[in-house]
């Protein structure tokens, strides 16, 4: 501690234009009709996914409870539940996440439109975003180009930026690609396509999307869905997309998993995957399982970055420049 970290990180200007976009993203949903929904930030099971750490803590008389990477499992109980389309500015925690673009604590803006597919979805995400950011220049001085996003498969990005094919190359393969980068690998890599295909991912195709307009990342591999559909055209892949900016990563959307059996599954094989890697074991969210079972309606959902989207608008290099308090003065 000093004697000035009482101080908030961001200026006061930053906090203003923070709260201008917040109130412009409660302004969109409202002409659009979606209604605004809090859920819990205290629950009583976590994600399975092996990429993401939760937080835990106890609470007097009840148990282990974990604070949510994400509002989705509630968000998603609610429209099984008859639930209209709905939206959340949340306050969400992964720990082990703190960087230029990471904080342990941050903000999610995440919504779910009953009977969109992926496609209508991602041109939902566009006009918001537009609404968002508007006119204006990215940090390198280039016009940004907000009404005609670029469309891309994750496999053509990884063929275009990193010279691989992402369905078909072997972990070996990948290996060799990673170091034909420039990227000493950690020693104790697993064999796992997944884990090359993610170094590659954040290290040598992220960054180079959304040069001065929006990128949408779409049908990833099947083996990264999470809890995404897979696409019945080419179950080799699933419908799922992410958004870049300027190489920054803002939104993961979903055409959602509606099948309890197949969720199931997916959070079993996440638990198998976490004891080979001497993860904590943590509880499978049957209140979810029974949500699916009950009847998800057909829908899509996506979640913002909203810090991330602040750095763009400011034009800040940091995550610390948009947050009052971040954790190293929480």
């Amino acid at each position: 501690m000093t004697g000035t970290d009482w101080r908030p990180a961001a200026s006061l200007e930053t906090l203003a234009l923070r709260a201008q976009l917040m109130a412009l993203v409660r302004e969109y949903f409202a002409a659009a009709g979606v209604m605004e929904v809090e859920t819990p930030v205290l629950a009583a099971a976590p994600v399975t996914d092996v990429h993401l750490a939760s937080l835990a803590t106890r609470v007097a008389g009840r148990g282990n409870f974990y604070l949510q990477t994400s509002p989705e499992y509630a968000m998603k109980r609610l429209l099984a539940a008859g639930a209209p389309d709905i939206y959340q500015i949340a306050r969400v925690f992964r720990d082990g996440e703190r960087g230029a673009q990471h904080n342990p604590e941050f903000t999610l803006v995440e919504w779910y439109r009953r009977g969109f597919d992926l496609d209508t979805l991602m041109r939902d995400c566009a006009q918001l975003l537009a609404k968002l950011l508007g006119a204006g220049r990215d940090r390198s001085g280039r016009t940004r180009d907000l009404a005609s996003p670029q469309y891309l498969t994750y496999r053509d990005a990884m063929k275009e930026y990193a010279g691989v094919d992402a369905l078909e190359a072997a972990p070996a393969e990948l290996r060799v690609c990673v170091t034909r980068h420039g990227i000493d690998p950690p020693r104790a890599a697993p064999d796992d396509r997944d884990f090359w295909l993610d170094l590659l991912m954040s290290t040598v195709v992220g960054p180079r999307l959304g040069a001065g307009r929006l990128c949408f990342l779409h049908d990833y591999p099947a083996s990264q869905a999470a809890l995404a559909r897979l696409n019945p055209a080419e179950p080799r892949v699933a419908r799922r997309f992410e958004i870049y900016l300027a190489g920054i990563e803002l939104a993961n959307g979903f055409h959602e998993l509606a099948d309890a059996g197949e969720q199931r599954a997916r959070f079993e094989h996440d638990l198998r995957e976490r004891a080979q890697r001497g993860l904590p074991a943590v509880p499978i969210d049957d209140r979810l399982l029974a949500a699916l079972q009950h009847g998800l309606p057909d829908c899509s959902g996506v979640a913002l970055g909203f810090d991330r989207l602040v750095m763009l608008a400011a034009g800040a290099g940091r995550i610390e420049e948009v947050i009052a308090f971040p954790i190293e003065r929480a």
